[in-house]
């Protein structure tokens, strides 16, 4: 890629404003891969390995960012079995505040000079009617293989911390964080929830330096044999008293255990007790992703928002 702006920390702090801002206003808006959360993961797990195939372009107005676009493009992905995965698209996360929606028209243009010949997808909001349109007339189609019954298609689910229950362990299980677990245990927790996964130490050291990560709420169950059962970070987005569950994962071996459900508990009583009053968690939305959904749901989580994935066509122009 020649003549293009690569993402940078800097970058994702002003996105992270916006994305406050968004929430305040529309928070039904806010892309999912646009969240307050999501991009310091997404940035933090993911620079040091794939940042050079990271080009970005940010519209400003009166000295604010009014919206941006991040694009991931063709690489390949090594994971922790020693894999190599061949990503041969294009993909966009994007973000334009409400008050400047007719931008959008502009973030295409981008995507499609930058991607020209590639597949190219996305992942607005089903919300976002004007944007929606705005897709659809510059050729973009709902994706069929994302909408389908084992789609990657996320929901954004909420509920209020008015009232938490108390967590309940089985015996021996203990809640601990990653400043007490230290690096090596948080990586094979997370290695172990998503194998294969292209995570490492390397992108846990990012996902550390990535506001607003604190380890005291980065949150695991440790099983009475010292094995992190299961995982999860809390990004707390103070403006807006809210916070986000991402993301949030078990060990195969200790699932169906409730362990996840306590943890997940414990973390919603840290966020209330650091001021936060709602709470967010994303999951798989399709028909054949149940469990993390069902998981939510029994924890009070209701459906918020959902991804509209659109796609355009290696053939297009």
């Amino acid at each position: 890629m020649t003549n293009v702006e690569l993402l940078t920390a800097a970058d994702i702090r002003l996105m992270q404003g916006m994305a406050q801002r968004v929430t305040a206003a529309r928070p039904d808006l806010v892309n999912a891969d646009a969240s307050y959360g999501e991009l310091a993961w997404n940035w933090g797990k993911g620079h040091a390995a794939q940042g050079a195939s990271w080009p970005r372009r940010l519209w400003f107005s009166e000295g604010d960012l009014v919206a941006w676009a991040w694009a991931q493009m063709p690489r390949q992905v090594r994971r922790s079995d020693g894999s190599v995965r061949d990503v041969t698209g294009a993909y966009l996360a994007y973000q334009v505040h409400p008050d400047h929606a007719a931008l959008v028209d502009e973030v295409i243009d981008w995507f499609d000079d930058l991607a020209a010949g590639l597949e190219r997808t996305v992942l607005p909001s089903a919300a976002d009617e004007f944007g929606l349109r705005r897709w659809s007339a510059h050729g973009y189609g709902d994706d069929p293989e994302a909408l389908g019954d084992d789609g990657e298609w996320t929901q954004l689910n909420e509920r209020d911390l008015v009232e938490v229950e108390q967590p309940v362990q089985p015996d021996g299980f203990r809640f601990r964080n990653a400043d007490e677990a230290g690096p090596e245990a948080v990586v094979q927790a997370h290695l172990a929830a998503w194998a294969p996964s292209p995570y490492s130490a390397e992108a846990y050291q990012g996902v550390r330096q990535s506001p607003p990560y604190r380890g005291d709420q980065h949150l695991l169950v440790e099983a009475p044999d010292g094995t992190m059962a299961c995982s999860t970070i809390m990004w707390l987005d103070e403006v807006n008293k809210t916070a986000e569950f991402e993301p949030v994962g078990t060990h195969p071996d200790y699932r169906r255990r409730g362990l996840a459900r306590a943890m997940l508990l414990h973390g919603m009583q840290l966020a209330r007790a650091a001021g936060a009053t709602h709470m967010t968690v994303a999951c798989l939305g399709a028909p054949g992703h149940p469990a993390a959904r069902g998981l939510y749901y029994g924890l009070g989580f209701r459906p918020f928002s959902r991804d509209a994935p659109r796609i355009k066509a290696r053939t297009a122009g």
